[in-house]
């Protein structure tokens, strides 16, 4: 059966990137945070609540990886002037810094686990994932 194979290699190879992620990340960042500090780069500020379902944690949990965060000088957060219940979370230029050598520690990895297969391969593995991606969502099922 196709999917136990698939599940057994695709298990190998998060095991593999979250054990590279952690070790290379550390002591200043994590994955999370890395997640965070990339959606901060492309919008200029988002509201905690926002983050939620990029990470798929509860709300609480966002709460408690902002404050780790703003503590290490990543985000800066700010209250709305027009309204103060809102909080606007924002990623400060040690963020940026910690976002780009994040970035290419991820690149990196990428381009070291993808190095053996064929660049026609490698598109071929990006296409067929791509269906991966939307074919659960889109179909509603996991056929």
């Amino acid at each position: 059966m196709h999917s136990v194979e698939f599940s057994k290699i695709w298990q190998k190879l998060l095991k593999e990137y979250k054990l590279h992620m952690e070790s290379k990340l550390a002591p200043t960042l994590t994955d999370s945070q890395l997640t965070v500090l990339e959606l901060l780069q492309e919008r200029d500020a988002m509201k905690p609540s926002d983050l939620a379902p990029h990470l798929a944690t509860s709300p609480a949990a966002v709460t408690m990886l902002l404050d780790r965060m703003e503590k290490h000088g990543l985000i800066a957060r700010e209250r709305d002037e027009a309204d103060r219940r809102i909080v606007w979370i924002s990623i400060t230029d040690n963020g940026k810094r910690e976002t780009e050598r994040g970035l290419k520690i991820r690149s990196d990895f990428f381009a070291e686990a993808l190095d053996p297969i064929s660049s026609h391969n490698q598109q071929l593995l990006l296409y067929l994932m791509g269906k991966l991606a939307v074919a659960p969502a889109a179909e509603g099922t996991t056929s």
